[in-house]
């Protein structure tokens, strides 16, 4: 009876032992199955939550879930801008995001600081390069920033040095970016023009913007089209034409300066008809800014505050 017993107790021992292996070695298991998920959905793109979930969230009017944190989302969000794949970064990671800062008031002023830090010093990964994956995070940062830009105009929260900051990069940026793609019929819209012509506009409208940067922003329009080298054929003319349309309509507008910039425009422009033929990089400068100004007069048409400047442009475009 006593060795039964001690074989018994050995028993048990010897089974909890055994229990006690495989439940460590079930939760070594699971720790590591969750890396092996999260790895693979990082290299998705999907973070956390797949593309249902999102598409939940925009069939919901963009409100934010229940028991969800904005923030946390947000943060998997912004890992979307840099991917290749279209609804990850443009339908979800830029719109979701956009939505939340301009109508969603989910984010707080240090949240969103936060956010125009981390985008704006997007704006140099990987400039200067062409044909690669870089241009989402560049161009989708750029348009991300449109949405604080747009935010700020309506209750300002940036203070006049990160403004200006702002100001500085999405300046620097339009003629810093080389590569000008606009759309890709797998990846989608690149646009990196465009979008920062949605910063430009934005940022135009704010009191701060004084004539020295109307000035300065006219110049980095006329040079981007100048040294553009092909004819932008995404609209990108015409989303530049409407930062210059909101330079034109505002109250402190520098009629004078505006006036100097559309001489020098329009000289250059003349000068390539001097050679025969036209040389092609001359010609698609001309392209360029032609459907500028011809843009131009569009957006100011509806208002009357850009009268003047719309006579100008008018005369160099030969209609009057």
């Amino acid at each position: 009876m006593a060795a039964g017993r001690l074989r018994a107790g050995r028993w048990r021992g010897m089974t909890g032992d055994m229990q006690a292996v495989e439940k460590t070695g079930v939760r070594r298991l699971g720790a590591l199955l969750v890396v092996v998920l999260a790895a693979a959905a990082a290299v998705r793109g999907q973070g956390t939550h797949g593309p249902e979930y999102w598409r939940g969230i925009r069939a919901n009017h963009y409100r934010v879930p229940d028991g969800a944190r904005a923030i946390a989302l947000a943060k998997e969000l912004d890992g979307y801008l840099k991917l290749s794949d279209a609804e990850l970064r443009d339908e979800f990671g830029y719109s979701i995001l956009a939505e939340w800062i301009l109508h969603g008031a989910v984010f707080s002023r240090e949240e969103l600081l936060a956010f125009e830090e981390e985008w704006r010093g997007n704006l140099h990964a990987g400039i200067g390069e062409r044909g690669t994956d870089t241009i989402y995070l560049r161009a989708f940062s750029a348009l991300c920033l449109s949405a604080i830009a747009e935010q700020e105009a309506k209750a300002p929260f940036l203070g006049e040095t990160r403004y200006r900051m702002l100001l500085d990069a999405a300046v620097n940026y339009l003629n810093e970016e080389k590569d000008l793609r606009g759309f890709d019929a797998t990846h989608g819209w690149m646009h990196a023009t465009a979008h920062t012509a949605d910063l430009l506009a934005a940022l135009s409208r704010h009191p701060l913007f004084t004539k020295a940067d109307q000035a300065n922003v006219l110049k980095a329009i006329a040079e981007r089209l100048a040294t553009a080298r092909e004819i932008f054929v995404y609209g990108e003319q015409d989303r530049l034409a409407n930062v210059a349309a909101k330079i034109a309509e505002r109250e402190d507008f520098d009629a004078a300066g505006f006036h100097a910039w559309l001489v020098e425009m329009n000289n250059a422009d003349r000068a390539i008809w001097k050679d025969n033929p036209p040389k092609l990089e001359g010609l698609q400068r001309f392209e360029n800014d032609t459907y500028l100004l011809n843009a131009f007069v569009a957006h100011v048409s509806q208002g009357e505050k850009a009268g003047e400047a719309k006579k100008e442009v008018l005369q160099v475009l030969g209609w009057r």
